[in-house]
């Protein structure tokens, strides 16, 4: 009995260092675009301390919701999830300080606070990346089946929001989101969200992709209404809030912010709308 249990914790245990792995590999795939990136160098410089620790405190509970649907190892109990989640959290902070420190950007000589401002900013797409490399990169199939028993409407539209996030949160510390809203008309703004809406409702509707959601019974404008403008919605909500965070807005006019949001609001609807597909 006592060789049975012992054999049995050692599989567990060696279940549990293979999730670390395979999280480990998915924190440096996902989040080394945005590790190369010399914005979220200075970003985590300067980025005010209080907006940089909310965005921590917001990572936390998607992280959560992300283990319930679809974490890097399988989950039964919301502790077991929240266990996910902080492992994740650490995976991503560990890669991001290896890989931040092996690239010079993070140096010993540096002052303390911006070495973990550094490290705590990047460590949001890399733990993102942890927590999903169980779907992207290990047991498809569990996952699949597992987020067909889970799922739900809410469920759904966190999945987008969460999608957004991560998808948004790769270039909206950049100057190219303002740039360009300064560079757009009002119509220019409009077309732009029209065609976000659009290519959100048919990336999970209509073009066939492997996972696409299915509109079952209901009607084309009870699926758009609920799925795809309340999705777009969210990714106009997660928009302006990572332009608040990154202090993109200060000194915009209504207009100005609006099409700004716009802009950002394409990259997170098409995150949104690959969340779905892929998650």
């Amino acid at each position: 009995m006592d060789i049975t249990r012992q054999r049995s914790f050692l599989h567990d245990e060696a279940q549990f260092a293979r999730a670390l792995a395979r999280a480990s590999a998915g924190a440096i795939i996902f989040a080394l675009p945005l590790l190369m990136t010399m914005e979220m160098w200075e970003l985590g410089f300067y980025m005010d301390r209080f907006r940089l620790a909310l965005f921590i405190l917001v990572t936390l509970p998607v992280l959560f919701g992300l283990s319930y649907f679809a974490g890097f190892e399988e989950t039964f109990c919301w502790q077991d999830d929240l266990i996910d989640a902080l492992s994740a959290f650490a995976v991503g902070f560990l890669m991001s300080a290896a890989l931040l420190t092996v690239f010079a950007i993070v140096r010993l000589d540096q002052p303390l606070p911006e070495i973990i401002g550094k490290i705590a900013l990047q460590s949001v797409p890399a733990s993102i990346g942890a927590m999903l490399a169980r779907k992207q990169l290990g047991q498809q199939d569990d996952a699949d089946r597992e987020r067909r028993i889970r799922s739900s409407y809410p469920g759904e539209l966190f999945l987008m929001g969460a999608g957004a996030l991560f998808v948004g949160f790769n270039v909206a510390p950049t100057e190219e989101m303002i740039l360009i809203s300064y560079k757009m008309s009002p119509w220019h703004a409009v077309a732009l969200a029209v065609l976000s809406l659009g290519l959100l409702h048919i990336f999970v509707y209509t073009v066939g992709f492997a996972g696409q959601e299915s509109a079952g019974d209901d009607g084309f404008l009870s699926v758009f209404l609920r799925f795809s403008v309340a999705g777009y919605g969210i990714a106009l909500l997660i928009s302006l809030y990572l332009l608040w965070t990154f202090e993109r807005i200060a000194g915009l006019s209504m207009m100005e912010l609006v099409t700004a949001t716009v802009v950002l609001g394409f990259p997170s609807a098409l995150g949104a709308a690959t969340a779905r597909l892929i998650v």
